[in-house]
């Protein structure tokens, strides 16, 4: 239900609102949702504040004609998308009227929108969209709060147990910057809810700082999936780290095998260690709040039985990647082997989250899973193994 002060909807262009304006959004597999009107259609969007631009929207969602041409790029690559113009925009009770912004319009297969965040999801709501806000992300309350620019974040006092004022480094166009170090080094990673890890960065990096020697191999290898396309990647546990002014005894980073794309970003931060606060973003001042409202800054890990599934269409269960060494590897499970069955249940009455759910579990547990290969059913029971690189701190 909402309040008298969002009862009505608040017309703006650019600007700062003259009240505090709220927008609901809910969470996603590891991804904030946010639903959204855009040139009078609606549409809901995953909220990416590490992408610079204002929209990303699936070519389903029929917005307006192509306008032209923006080259994107991630943490590896670019590549050019076609471009719709946006003249409104409207998330909650904010609506911008007057714009002159466009929306990259992707197909539909580039993104399994929907697929990847277990919830209906047409495209990417980028950083642009609220930059001209002091914008409130409140995962506790899994709302946006647009605060007038009164609103001063540099005025409150943290107590740098659970609240923390952090000002931006300078760096990067429209993104937010904040001070990490890791093994007594500084590392630029930005503030990136649009990353589902923990945090992102690249083995270079690793090399820099002494955590990695360039001679040696990771032993559990994975892909992460970015917009450019599949990449190699590892997880890693870093230990001692000050993100973003927080203390961070340990937590898993991925880490992709490719150097980054970009001379000035190291990557960034993501959702599994932002959903732990409540974030205030001044753009203009250059400040972040942030709030720790869980008394946690990483969640323990589940392990599982070695192999990654590709959720596409009439080939949802299919096995894409198998880690070397891993459980799946050493039964003989191969890429391209069909998940038939996971704890006794059919993986073709599941839906995607309800069958990586059942896969994972604590580490040494066991896990019964019934896998087709060229035909041939296997019936077998692996003992869930966490795969990541590097030594956890006691």
């Amino acid at each position: 239900m909402l309040t008298p002060a969002l009862a009505a909807t608040v017309f703006l262009g650019v600007g700062h609102p003259a009240q505090a304006i709220e927008a609901p959004f809910r969470i996603g597999d590891h991804a904030i949702i946010v639903d959204a009107v855009v040139n009078g259609k609606p549409a809901s969007f995953m909220f990416d504040s590490g992408y610079a631009g204002f929209l990303v929207v699936s070519d389903q969602v029929k917005i307006g004609p192509p306008a032209g041409v923006q080259g994107l790029r991630d943490f590896v690559g670019s590549f050019d998308a076609t471009t719709v113009r946006v003249d409104s925009f409207q998330i909650g009770a904010l609506k911008r009227t007057d714009l002159n912004e466009e929306a990259v319009q992707m197909p539909a297969v580039h993104y399994a929108y929907t697929l990847s965040y277990g919830t209906h999801c047409d495209g990417i709501m980028g950083f642009r969209a609220v930059k001209d806000y002091v914008t409130e992300i409140n995962f506790q309350n899994q709302k946006f709060v647009f605060h007038p620019n009164s609103f001063d974040i540099t005025k409150k006092q943290p107590n740098n147990t659970t609240t923390f004022l952090v000002k931006m480094e300078p760096r990067g166009m429209n993104s937010i910057h904040l001070p990490t170090e890791i093994n007594g080094h500084p590392v630029h990673l930005a503030l990136d809810t649009g990353n589902a890890f923990y945090a992102t960065t690249h083995k270079e990096v690793l090399q820099r700082i002494g955590l990695w020697n360039p001679n040696e191999k990771p032993k559990y290898m994975s892909q992460a999936f970015v917009a450019s396309g599949p990449v190699d990647s590892f997880s890693f546990w870093v230990n001692n780290a000050t993100i973003f002014t927080v203390p961070v005894k340990s937590a898993i980073f991925d880490i992709i095998d490719l150097p980054s794309s970009s001379a000035d970003d190291d990557g960034t931060v993501g959702f599994g260690f932002l959903k732990h606060f409540n974030i205030i973003i001044d753009y203009e001042r250059r400040y972040v709040w942030l709030e720790n409202w869980d008394g946690k800054v990483f969640d323990e890990p589940d392990a599982g039985p070695g192999f990654r599934l590709g959720f596409i269409d009439s080939e949802r269960t299919r096995i894409f990647h198998v880690y070397p060494s891993g459980p799946a590897d050493l039964a003989g499970i191969k890429a391209g082997d069909r998940l038939v069955q996971v704890e006794g249940k059919s993986t073709s009455l599941l839906k995607p989250e309800e069958i990586e759910k059942l896969l994972r579990g604590p580490e040494g547990s066991t896990c019964k899973i019934v896998v087709s290969s060229n035909g041939v059913l296997k019936r077998l029971e692996l003992v869930r193994k966490l795969m990541v690189n590097g030594t956890r701190a006691p």
